[in-house]
């Protein structure tokens, strides 16, 4: 299914960038934009998530410089039977996060060092199991792909009075073709980022708290990132607003054109499926069994870092000196600290 989705929306893609070429340059410019309609669908295929990832000036990171951060991936990898993903830091103050990578042997995950600092360490392990889930559902693919292609389009929308040309005789709509492909142009990442279908959000959410064990984990951070979304602008997420479906909450600010039409499912819908995912694990948690099995005997999962607790709000405070989300307050600093 997920074959068969990802070509049906390289075509429409494909289609769209020759719909452009045709308002631009008649039927000369609809053939050569099929023909970089072609070559970055393949280049894409191969490196969409380097480029995206060099849009966001992401930093690949490891267990050196940032032990904790890549610890936690590491071990939410283990528990969700993947290989282990690239790991990279993105120096934003907005927290966000978003995964990419064409299948789940070559995947990369990438956080915000807002992530890191205004989030407990639970909520930075819901954040990233919801991101693993991605890769593991495979929609990495689809969400990468349509990102590079649409920010070429709005790229090719932007050139359009440039390209075309005001007496360019090969266009048949003349310059009302190049003013629509002015007009449409900047509006296709919209419409792509549309067509990405928002229940794998929820999805990803239901798999993301399987994964690290605790609804809530990820439901308090979901609340947190959406709050401060809001209040700091993510420069390169505005530069480049095709990425946003990417991200786990949407980045922009809502200032420009570009978030008429929202990419993501409401907050507090999502919160409230997780909290509901909550409530059902706590009923079937209520029965006595022996520590490390369900109520049927079996064993249970609990997450990598052992039992569940209530909500993250109620870990211990950090003691004096001890970062503010993680536990190893001697050990190496990431680049957040």
């Amino acid at each position: 299914m997920n074959t068969i989705r990802t070509a049906m929306l390289l075509a429409f893609m494909t289609a769209l960038f020759m719909g452009v070429g045709f308002m631009i340059g008649g039927t000369g410019g609809m053939m050569i934009a099929l023909l970089i309609a072609a070559a970055m669908n393949l280049f894409s295929y191969w490196n969409a998530d380097k480029m995206v990832l060099r849009m966001h000036h992401a930093v690949e990171v490891d267990e050196r410089n940032a032990p904790e951060y890549y610890a936690i991936v590491r071990d939410l990898a283990a528990h969700a039977g993947l290989p282990m993903p690239r790991v990279y830091l993105i120096q934003n103050d907005q927290p966000n996060a978003f995964a990419t990578g064409r299948n789940p042997q070559n995947a990369a995950v990438a956080a915000t060092t807002g992530l890191l600092e205004r989030l407990s360490y639970e909520e930075v392990a819901g954040v990233m199991a919801h991101e693993l889930a991605h890769v593991q559902h495979r929609d990495t693919l689809t969400m990468t792909i349509t990102a590079t292609l649409a920010g070429a389009i709005s790229m090719l929308g932007n050139f359009a009075f440039f390209l075309g040309g005001g007496r360019n005789n090969n266009n048949p709509l003349g310059f009302i073709g190049v003013l629509a492909a002015m007009i449409v142009a900047p509006f296709a990442a919209m419409m792509v980022q549309m067509a990405i279908s928002r229940t794998r959000e929820y999805s990803a959410d239901r798999r993301g708290a399987e994964i690290c064990g605790n609804p809530l984990w990820l439901a308090s951070a979901l609340q947190k990132i959406a709050s401060r979304a809001k209040q700091i602008v993510n420069p390169d997420a505005e530069r480049n607003p095709a990425t946003a479906h990417m991200f786990i909450i949407n980045p922009l600010s809502g200032e420009r054109m570009d978030n008429l039409f929202s990419t993501h499912p409401d907050t507090a819908n999502r919160v409230a499926a997780l909290e509901q995912m909550a409530r059902e694990m706590s009923m079937a948690d209520a029965e006595p069994a022996p520590r490390g099995t369900g109520g049927d005997g079996t064993a249970r999962d609990e997450g990598p870092w052992g039992a569940r607790p209530a909500k993250p709000d109620e870990r211990p405070k950090a003691a004096p000196g001890e970062q503010r989300w993680g536990r190893d307050a001697k050990g190496p600093k990431g680049p957040w600290s």
